[in-house]
């Protein structure tokens, strides 16, 4: 029996005890919010009303009692709604789980506050990256550099918000 054919008996056979849930609504609760980087944990909160992440299907805001999920992030911005105010904080890339229980997870591999960039930096480098991607280089250079380049764009739109 083929694993799909099994996971639909299963959940043909399954009780449903659980009503139909439908798009995520504004709740008197808090999220828990955990960003992660591989070596560290860079941002952790109890006290988060709103999350919003760049995922790759597009722009997706997350409240409390959210759908249980996971979304493949792309390179943008975090933003993290609190009581007290917002934090945009600048990824990579990766991943984010909404669990159940008010609960997300946001695993990447490089993050940094949106304030610590420089635009000129940025711009430099976006360039430097583009002439690289262009270049006679090999290829594995130029596949570094078109990725390189398509994060740099990600910040410039970002700073430029």
């Amino acid at each position: 029996m083929s694993s799909f054919r099994f996971l639909s008996t299963v959940a043909r056979s399954a009780p449903r005890v659980l009503g139909r849930r439908g798009y995520a609504v504004a709740a008197s609760d808090k999220l828990t919010l955990s960003l992660v980087l591989p070596h560290k944990a860079f941002y952790s909160s109890q006290d988060v009303i709103q999350v919003n992440i760049p995922a790759e299907s597009g722009e997706m805001g997350v409240l409390a009692n959210h759908v249980p999920s996971i979304e493949a992030l792309k390179a943008g911005v975090v933003e993290i709604i609190e009581a007290s105010g917002s934090k945009k904080i600048f990824v990579s890339g990766g991943f984010a789980t909404v669990h159940p229980n008010n609960k997300l997870t946001i695993n990447v591999v490089e993050a940094a506050p949106l304030e610590e960039f420089s635009a000129e930096a940025v711009r430099s480098n976006l360039a430097e990256a583009s002439k690289i991607a262009a270049g006679n280089g090999s290829e594995e250079e130029k596949v570094a550099a078109r990725i390189e380049a398509d994060v740099y764009e990600s910040l410039q739109a970002a700073l430029s918000k």
